[in-house]
């Protein structure tokens, strides 16, 4: 049986991550807390993030700026978390 959770991001109960999919607190929250669903929800919103912002991901401070975002994104916490100017999710037209 699958593993499921309240999901911050669908506002449902779903099926659950197998895994932490970041390392350290803010992943194990993020597999507590986020559905498989939310997180590609999540992974299209972290492409448009990258794309718009011109982010590294190698680069350690754009890495910290995109941990920012996670917890906008999913905790409503910070600053950081909304859409780019003109952001649809994919599907969306």
């Amino acid at each position: 049986m699958a593993r499921t959770v309240q999901c911050v991001v669908l506002k449902v109960e779903a099926e659950g991550l197998e895994t932490p999919p970041h390392p350290g607190e803010l992943g194990i929250r993020i597999y507590e807390n986020v559905s498989k669903e939310g997180w590609k929800k999540w992974l299209d919103r972290l492409s448009a993030i990258i794309n718009e912002n011109g982010l590294n991901t190698a680069d350690v401070k754009n890495l910290e700026l995109i941990e920012k975002h996670m917890q906008g994104f999913f905790f409503g916490e910070g600053d950081y978390g909304q859409a780019p100017a003109g952001f649809q999710a994919s599907g969306q037209k």
